[in-house]
């Protein structure tokens, strides 16, 4: 995510700390969070999906999406 986009969040942070935003600002705020979340959430599943297993016995495996 743009570092611009990342101080304007918290920036929008420190606003509605200090006293309110108004509902404009409120929509941007949610706007950028979900996008925030959503950049987060695909880095974390790339590094998972690269992760490597290795067992005492020396074979290696990746991991798996848990089955229900």
């Amino acid at each position: 995510m743009d570092p611009k986009k990342i101080e304007r969040i918290n920036e929008l942070a420190r606003r509605r700390k200090a006293g309110g935003l108004t509902p404009e600002e409120q929509a941007e705020q949610d706007a950028l969070r979900k996008e925030y979340i959503a950049g987060f959430r695909n880095n974390l599943k790339e590094l998972l999906d690269s992760v490597v297993v290795q067992n005492p016995d020396g074979t290696q495996h990746r991991l798996r999406k848990k089955q229900p």
